[in-house]
Order: C-alpha cells, then structure tokens, then sequence
C-alpha cells in the first residue's frame, strides 16, 4: 500500500490519520486508523480507505492543484455536512486546507448498482433543496479557465470548431433567468451510490450555486442517455412531461459539459490522458453538437 502513493502523498496520508483524535467522530474513536487500501476510481486525487475498531473511513489527498481546476475545498466541507444530515452524501469528518485531505465516513456499496431516473431525480431534487453557499459557477469562466492552459497546445486550434458552437449554446442557456441552486455539478454515475438502500451521491469538489440544468445535463452526457432515457429523468425530476424548450435546455448543457469534460482531460494540471479516450470524447461532443444522441442500448 505504501508504495503505491507517491511519497509526498503518503505524507499527507499519515499526517492526517496522526490527526485523529480531532476528526468529527461520536463516539469518538477509540484508538488511531490504520491502512486497509487504497481504493479504485477517482482520476485526480487519491482515495485510501482507512480503519478505526469497527468504522471505516475513506481518506481523500488532492492529487490536483484545487486552484487549477476552480474547486472551493471550504465549500465542499460545508456543502457536504448539510447534504450528509439528509443523507444524501457521506457524512465529513475532517478536513484540512493545508494538506488538501478530507476525511469521510466509508458507504459499503449495495451488491446492485441500478441506473432508476426515480432515484437519481430524488437525489437531484434533494441537491437543489440545500442551502446556499457563497461559491457560484460561472461556466464560462471556467472554460476559460483550462483553455488558457492549453494555449501553446497543439489540441487549442484543432478544438476551435467544437468551442465556437459550445459558446453559442452556452450563449443560449444564459438567455433562460432563474435563480440557481446548490448543485453537485459532477453527479456522473461514478459520483454515484446506493449503500443500505439509499442512493448517495460521492465527490462533492465541484458542488457551487448552479442552474439545475446543468446538474442535468451533466448526467445526461455522462450516462449518454438516449431520447427516451432522457425523457424519463427529466419526467422524474420535474413531475411533468419535460416541453420543448425544457428538452434543448438540458440537452444544451449537456453539450456545454462535453466541452468542459474534454477540457479537463486536455489539461496540464490533470495529466495525461491517453490519446483513444481524448478521441472518443471528441467525437461524442461533436455528434452531440450535431443534435445526435445515443442509440437505445448504447
């Protein structure tokens, strides 16, 4: 386990697990966590799932500079102690700026996983119900953002196309004046789990004050949902036949994300990705620009 962090992580690792007697914990603990192992998924921090007597705890190390990617580690903690008391995420039980770890208490996953549009709406709706916080996502910014990373990048102009028809629908979802919620903003279903029961939803590092058309749109490329997937979610979100304009708002954002996705696998500050993936994200933005969505099936 050791060796698979790097050393300036494994660091962090063990500083915080020294800080246990000041994690959030009732009772408190009884004595300090030990390693069982790090945990799978996750593309720019480090997950390692620690013990302490009979309770389990996942241990989170930025990987990533937070600054880089616009992320508001203060926010998460607040945003993640409000939704946890719905139990709608893991409850926190610390959290340190200075080494960039947060520690929360471990979901044993169901053995089923399901994809229900009921559920995940329930969980959105529980989402955009939270109180305010300070952090708002300004989307433009932030795809302005990682293309300034990518200015002496072979991939900026080659994406010149894509981006001159994500801004224009962008554009477009500005036009529609509604005041935004607290949104998770990355609620891809790898974000997303049913432990005893219950549908959670993980990994809160890009939760801000949103359109909730955009946690929907998110999801809706994320899952490339087809025509009649899609119609199901936003039935089971708004309680309603979706209308038309509805139907292209989500289907705008869902665009819009496929265009920042494609920026954060490009970017510097993530890494580097490998170059079939970067393809096939490109072609799925482009297809979705071109209005097409998947198959059933695929």
């Amino acid at each position: 386990m050791a060796e698979a962090l790097p050393r300036n992580v494994r660091l962090k690792l063990d500083q915080t697990l020294a800080q246990w007697p000041h994690w959030r914990c009732d009772p408190p603990l009884p004595a300090a966590p030990h390693i069982q192992g790090r945990l799978a998924g996750g593309l720019s921090n480090y997950s390692v799932l620690v013990v302490a007597g009979a309770r389990r705890f996942v241990v989170r190390v930025d990987g990533v500079r937070p600054a880089a990617h616009g992320l508001n580690r203060q926010g998460e903690w607040r945003a993640l102690r409000a939704a946890s008391e719905q139990q709608l995420a893991p409850c926190p039980r610390y959290f340190n700026p200075d080494l960039g770890t947060l520690v929360c208490d471990y979901l044993e996953p169901d053995p089923e996983q399901p994809q229900r549009p009921g559920d995940i709406a329930t969980l959105l709706r529980g989402i955009h119900s939270l109180p305010a916080m300070h952090s708002r996502l300004d989307l433009q910014e932030r795809i302005q953002r990682y293309e300034r990373q990518l200015i002496d990048s072979a991939a900026s102009s080659s994406l010149a196309p894509l981006r001159a028809a994500t801004l224009q629908l962008l554009a477009a979802c500005k036009e529609r004046t509604e005041e935004p919620v607290l949104c998770h903003n990355d609620l891809l279903a790898a974000n997303r789990l049913y432990s005893d029961g219950v549908l959670h939803a993980l990994d809160w590092e890009y939760c801000a004050m949103a359109s909730p058309w955009y946690d929907l749109g998110v999801i809706i490329a994320g899952d490339s949902l087809d025509q009649q997937a899609l119609g199901e979610l936003l039935h089971a979100y708004l309680g309603r036949e979706p209308g038309a304009g509805e139907l292209q708002l989500a289907l705008n954002y869902s665009c819009v994300y496929r265009y920042i996705e494609l920026l954060w696998y490009l970017s510097p500050e993530t890494g580097s990705a490998p170059a079939a993936l970067i393809e096939k994200k490109t072609d799925q933005l482009a297809a979705a620009l071109g209005g097409e969505l998947p198959s059933r099936g695929n």
